[in-house]
């Protein structure tokens, strides 16, 4: 079987492997804020290893409840990506999330300029 790099490098006329997991992440919502993980600069890194994909991501709070609705949806919507068999979902808190981490849009649509 090839090493995840490989495959995402051979991926022709399309995106890398790494793309297709952000673009598989930005179906995770933020309940509350109503915009995706990837846009709310809560993922912060994806890692390959073989067949497996290794996610950090953080909430926008520290006692925020939704971390494990979260996981839970980035196993679920990573069961999806051709390459990946194995999902490693590790939720951090440093460094702590704050706005400045949120994409164009994402601080458009909350109205942060």
């Amino acid at each position: 079987m090839k090493e995840a790099s490989e495959m995402s490098e051979a991926v022709q006329g399309g995106s890398s492997l790494k793309e297709q997991v952000l673009e598989a992440l930005k179906n995770v919502q933020d309940p509350e804020l109503g915009i995706n993980i990837v846009d709310l600069g809560l993922v912060y890194g994806v890692e390959f290893q073989g067949d497996t994909v290794h996610i950090t991501y953080t909430l926008t709070t520290m006692g925020c409840p939704i971390g494990p609705l979260i996981e839970a949806e980035i196993k679920q919507f990573l069961s999806g990506v051709e390459g990946i068999e194995n999902i490693d979902a590790e939720m951090v808190l440093r460094p702590p999330w704050t706005p400045e981490m949120m994409s164009e849009e994402a601080k458009a649509a909350l109205g942060f300029f």
